[in-house]
């Protein structure tokens, strides 16, 4: 069984509904299948269309088992709903599921016997330009000017094709793909490790994972689908590999308890024992979904391949919650796209318990959040209660400016939920570097910049009818070199976004009195839907989705990360000290 066979069983496992095409878009003759190249670029735009707003049931089932299953901490719930009701707003297909629309990668299969005339990355790359300029997603490729200066290049392209040649199936000529929208949070904890054969032991290899995955974080918007890849006659094949078995297309891989009795038919193996070590590492690493707990990762892949006895190329990756792969084929009876769920309302109805309750909470439009623990850092099931009436919570009000916002948090500590009101600035990495080159000048910051807290994040494109596009935030430690510029000039004394920070900044917080939040990851469509009244360009419209904006939110839930004594949720042995 070569990965090729992986792949086909894969697609046969998998449900596909037909698309209508104009006749003759597809024809059969002379033992060739002829594909009219418009049909290329259809593929890729519905594709992409369609994995923006709707998850797959195998993605939603675990969400939903996992909801259902009574032993998640009151913050694993509290995202877990969240994410939930995110896919049920996104499926209405206005707000796509994630305000990162994601890098448009296309991995094809084409047989010997498929004809379709043209350059076919040219025509797929069209599909990909169509979905992302005519529907409400993002742009988030930049392109250059010269080594340094760079640019949005307004329509997500270019996108990464890469096609492959097979010889004809038994079935007959067909055109493969697997469309994966990746986001540059999740693709960011992509890692590659060049080790030896001393990895190779069972106390070195569990140490080994243990600290790659503490290092993983939360800023790619748990809980992940997690992979791991050992071996590869090179690091480029380790990492191809990886990218695949982020995206299920593994998943009919053998297991390596048949390794020893079938080890020439098959060079890649799954280790289900070793998927299990990986799934208890990911529980106990603490991180759980965000903001502790146990739901760090909702599943894990670990693959076995042979490598060069001089070389042990080891990788480590994840997709995000928004979990954005669709498989699809041409062959002589048209058109097939991956059937996801286009209704996760009536399907999480079907999983009974806990998500057929929030089904039928978001179908009386009910507000989120659902529930919330009785105090901080609880570890049991919260009771159902609205989240205005917790006792730990703190309303913080914005409009009054920075200093009285400041004194809101005054007293708060890592771990305390808030609700937050009133006016924020809109920012991310272009912004910064324009700000830190302006001091560099000699010039003074904007006066904006000391009147708000900075929500980092870069929105999609604003769907007619609503206040802005799907909205989440982006990972804040890009952002930490600016630590000491900015605050001690007053700016950035309070930020907003997702995932831990460096000492630099915990530093920061402590010297100027500063504060880091946090909150969801991966519920872009609902914080958008839900807690954001409006939105305003202020500077920088040429930076596309990183201009700054000024937005007013509305009880948007947040986390206090790092409070202004040092003390850091995601590092336990500052907590109670403040070092």
């Amino acid at each position: 069984m070569n990965i090729h066979t992986i792949i086909d069983a894969s697609f046969h496992n998998t449900q596909f509904e037909p698309i209508p095409l104009d006749s003759p878009a597809i024809t059969y003759k002379q033992d060739r299948l002829h594909i009219t190249p418009e049909v290329l670029s259809k593929i890729a735009e519905e594709a992409f269309v369609r994995v923006s707003y709707y998850l797959r049931p195998s993605h939603l089932g675990l969400w939903a088992e996992h909801l259902n299953g009574n032993k998640l901490s009151a913050n694993d719930r509290l995202v877990l709903e969240a994410l939930l009701k995110n896919a049920l707003i996104a499926s209405e297909g206005k707000l796509p599921l994630c305000q990162d629309t994601g890098t448009a990668t296309i991995l094809g299969w084409k047989e010997e016997s498929v004809y379709t005339g043209v350059d076919d990355e040219a025509y797929l790359s069209k599909g990909v330009l169509r979905s992302y300029t005519g529907h409400p997603l993002r742009s988030s490729q930049v392109g250059f000017r010269s080594f340094f200066d760079e640019f949005d290049t307004g329509n997500n392209l270019p996108a990464q094709v890469h096609i492959e040649a097979l010889p004809d199936s038994p079935a007959g000529p067909e055109y493969r793909f697997l469309f994966i929208a990746k986001g540059g949070g999740s693709a960011n904890k992509t890692a590659l490790f060049q080790m030896t054969k001393a990895l190779l032991e069972g106390e070195a290899f569990e140490a080994f994972l243990r600290e790659k995955v503490a290092a993983l974080g939360t800023a790619a918007c748990p809980p992940y689908r997690l992979a791991v890849v050992v071996g590869g006659t090179s690091p480029e094949e380790n990492l191809s590999i990886l990218k695949l078995a982020t995206t299920e297309i593994l998943d009919q891989a053998p297991t390596m308890e048949s390794a020893s009795q079938h080890r020439h038919e098959s060079w890649l193996y799954r280790d289900t024992q070793w998927e299990s070590i990986l799934m208890n590492i990911a529980r106990e690493s603490g991180l759980g979904a965000q903001f502790g707990g146990s739901l760090l990762a909702l599943d894990a892949r670990l693959i076995r391949l042979p490598r060069h006895a001089g070389s042990c190329p080891v990788s480590i990756g994840v997709s995000c919650s928004a979990h954005r792969n669709m498989l699809a084929k041409i062959n002589r009876q048209g058109l097939w796209l991956e059937r996801l769920e286009q209704n996760p309302l009536e399907f999480l109805k079907q999983q009974g318990g806990a998500a057929a309750e929030l089904a039928e909470g978001y179908q009386q439009k009910k507000k989120f959040p659902l529930s919330i623990p009785e105090h901080s850092g609880s570890t049991t099931v919260p009771p159902t209660e609205p989240l205005a009436e917790s006792p730990i919570l703190r309303r913080i009000h914005l409009d009054k400016g920075m200093k009285e916002a400041l004194e809101a948090l005054r007293g708060a500590s890592a771990g305390d939920r808030l609700l937050l009101s009133g006016y924020l600035l809109v920012a991310r990495d272009a912004a910064h570097l324009k700000w830190h080159e302006a001091l560099q000048r000699g010039e003074a910051l904007p006066d904006y910049l000391k009147q708000y807290p900075i929500y980092y994040a870069g929105p999609a494109a604003t769907p007619e009818g609503k206040v802005i596009g799907s909205f989440g935030p982006t990972t804040a430690q890009r952002m930490d070199t600016y630590a000491d510029e900015l605050m001690s000039r007053g700016a950035s004394l309070i930020t907003l976004a997702k995932g831990n920070r460096t000492k630099t900044w915990r530093e920061a917080c402590k010297t100027y009195g500063g504060f880091y939040l946090g909150t969801i990851g991966g519920a872009a469509a609902l914080i958008a839907e839900e807690n954001i009244l409006e939105s305003e360009v202020l500077d920088f419209p040429e930076l596309g989705m990183e201009a700054v904006r000024r937005i007013r939110v509305q009880d948007l839930i947040a986390f206090v990360i790092i409070d202004d004594q040092g003390r850091d949720l995601y590092n336990p042995s500052l907590l109670a000290s403040g070092r």
